[in-house]
C-alpha cells in the first residue's frame, strides 16, 4: 500500500471525484510502468518473523535504509514505518505483518523495472542481513501462525484488524500473511481504461495462474496453489472481486465512483490520527452524516486514501492495478509487468486479448476466477483449459513487446522477460507445483527448505 495521500482541498461534487479520477489520462507517449513488490522478512537464525522494535527489527532495518538511499522518512507518532524518494522515485513501505514493499517509481521500460527491482533488492540485502534479516519470494508465509505475526505501528492497520473479522473469515491472513508482485499501467482516455480494465480483469486469474506461488500454510500443504488468491476470496465482499457490473454498458469513471462512494470505509486521517469509521460509506461522508465526523466534508486526500482501500482483482486509480499475482522469486518478478505490458500497451495485442474474453459470461468468469487458486493451469473455462489461455495471452504479449520495440543494452527487446512464463507452460507446472514437488521430495517433507530455496 502506497503512504497516505495528503491533499486537504475540500470536495463539494461528485463531479470532482470523476475528475480526480479522469485526470489520470494521458497520451500513450507518456505511459509508464510501476511495479510493487512485498515480501516477508524472516530472521535469519531460526526463520522466525521479524519484529517491529529492537536493534534489529524492521524499524532499525528502514532507518538503515534512510541511510543508504537518502530518502525522506514517513514517520507516524515517532514510529517510522516508510521511506520516499522526493525527486519523484520509488517508495517503501510495510504492510500489516512487517511485509516490505517497494512501490517502484514510474518507469518507460521493464528492462527499467527488472533494474529497480535488482537494485533495490540489492539495497535491502546490504542493510538486512548485518540485522540477521532475510526476505522470501513467496506468496505466503509458509510455516507461521496469524498470532506469531507482529503488528506493525500503523494506525490504519489497526482498524482494519478489528474491521477484518466482521466481514470475513480470511481478511487477517490476507494483512498478516501474504505477498504479491503488482503492474500498474496507464490510460489514454475513458474508452481506453474501460477496455483494458475489461480484459484484465477477465485475464486476472490467467496471471494468478501463472504466478501461483503460496501452496503452504503453518509448515504443510494446503490444498491451493495459490492460498494467497483463494484468501481474497473471503476477505470483504463488499470491496473485493471480479467486478461483472464492470462489463455492462455505461461502465466508465462515474460508475466507477459510485461503487467507490458506497463501498464501506475504514478511516478517516486527521493530521496524525486515524478516526475509525469503519462501516461508514463515502457517500454519508460526503452528504455530511458521517456519524464520526458530523456535518464535515470530506477532502481528495479521504477520496485518495479511499480508494487505496478498495481491493477488486483490478483497481482504478488514476491508474490500473494488476493485483492477481503472488510474490515469486527474484527471476520471475520482472515477467509480470512484461505480461501486462505487452497485452495492454500494444492495441494489436490489447485488441486480441479482448477477443479472448469478450464472448466469457459474468458467470464463467466468477467459476473461472472461483477454480484457479485451486487449480491454476488446469482450471476450465467453456472447452479451453486456463494453460491454453495462457499461451494465447503469452503469444499476444510477447507480439505486443516486440511491436513496443525497447532494446536494452544488449539489443534484446521486452519480450525476453516473458521467458519464466514460457518454462512454466512448457513445463505444465506452477512455481507451487514446483514447490510440492521439493516439499514431498528433496525437502523430506519440511518447509524450512524454503528460506534458503525461496530468499530473495
Amino acid at each position: 500500500m502506497a503512504r497516505d495521500q495528503i491533499d486537504m482541498t475540500p470536495l463539494t461534487s461528485r463531479d470532482e471525484l470523476v475528475a480526480w479520477l479522469e485526470a489520470g489520462c494521458k497520451p500513450a507517449a507518456d505511459f509508464r510502468i510501476g511495479t510493487e513488490h512485498e515480501k516477508t522478512p524472516f530472521t535469519l537464525a531460526g526463520h522466525r518473523p521479524v519484529p517491529y522494535a529492537g536493534p534489529r527489527g524492521i524499524g532499525a532495518l528502514l532507518e538503515g535504509m534512510q541511510l543508504l538511499l537518502g530518502w525522506e522518512a514517513i514517520v507516524e507518532n515517532d514510529n517510522i514505518i516508510g521511506l520516499y524518494d522526493v525527486t519523484g522515485g520509488g517508495a517503501i513501505s510495510l504492510e500489516p505483518g512487517g511485509q516490505f514493499e517497494l512501490s517502484g517509481a514510474p518507469i518507460e521500460t521493464v528492462h527499467q523495472t527488472r533494474a529497480e527491482l535488482t537494485a533495490h533488492l540489492a539495497q535491502v540485502r546490504e542493510v538486512a542481513r548485518p540485522l540477521g534479516i532475510g526476505f522470501l519470494g513467496l506468496g505466503m508465509t509458509p510455516s507461521w501462525s496469524r498470532t506469531e505475526i507482529p503488528a506493525m505501528p500503523k494506525g490504519r492497520y489497526g482498524i482494519m484488524t478489528r474491521y477484518m473479522p466482521k466481514v470475513g473469515t480470511l481478511g487477517l491472513d490476507m494483512m498478516y500473511r501474504t505477498c504479491t508482485v503488482q503492474a500498474n499501467l496507464d490510460f489514454s482516455s475513458e474508452a481506453d481504461m474501460v477496455k483494458k480494465l475489461r480484459v484484465a480483469l477477465a485475464l486476472q486469474p490467467v496471471a494468478t495462474a501463472l504466478f501461483a506461488n503460496s501452496p503452504f500454510t503453518e509448515g504443510k500443504p494446503n490444498g491451493f496453489l495459490s492460498f494467497r488468491s483463494e484468501i481474497w476470496r473471503d476477505t470483504d465482499a463488499d470491496r473485493t472481486g471480479m467486478l461483472p457490473w464492470a462489463f455492462e454498458d455505461g461502465m466508465g469513471f462515474e460508475r466507477w465512483v459510485d461503487y467507490a462512494l458506497d463501498v464501506p470505509m475504514y478511516f478517516v486521517k486527521r493530521g496524525e490520527s486515524y478516526i475509525d469509521v469503519s462501516g461508514s460509506s463515502f457517500r454519508d461522508f460526503f452528504a455530511g452524516r458521517n456519524p464520526h465526523l458530523p456535518g464535515e466534508q470530506p477532502t481528495l486526500s479521504d477520496w485518495a486514501n479511499h480508494l487505496s482501500t478498495i481491493f477488486p482483482e483490478v483497481r482504478l486509480k488514476r491508474y490500473l492495478e494488476m493485483r492477481g499475482a503472488d510474490n515469486v522469486p527474484w527471476e520471475r518478478l520482472s515477467a509480470l509487468p512484461a505480461f501486462w505490458v505487452g497485452l495492454l500497451y500494444d492495441q494489436a495485442s490489447l485488441d486480441g486479448a479482448w477477443d479472448l474474453v469478450r464472448r466469457w459470461s459474468a458467470t464463467e468468469r466468477q467459476a473461472l476466477r472461483d477454480d484457479v487458486p485451486r487449480l491454476a493451469l488446469k482450471a476450465r473455462i467453456g472447452n479451453r483449459s486456463v494453460a491454453e489461455i495462457a499461451r494465447d495471452c503469452l503469444a499476444l504479449a510477447e507480439a505486443g513487446l516486440r511491436r513496443r520495440g525497447r532494446c536494452d543494452h544488449m539489443g534484446r527487446d521486452e519480450s525476453y522477460h516473458l521467458a519464466p512464463l514460457a518454462r512454466t507452460l512448457d513445463e505444465g507446472r506452477t512455481p507451487a507445483e514446483e514447490m510440492l514437488e521439493k516439499f514431498h521430495g528433496v525437502w523430506g517433507g519440511s518447509v524450512e527448505p524454503a528460506y534458503a530455496d525461496y530468499a530473495l
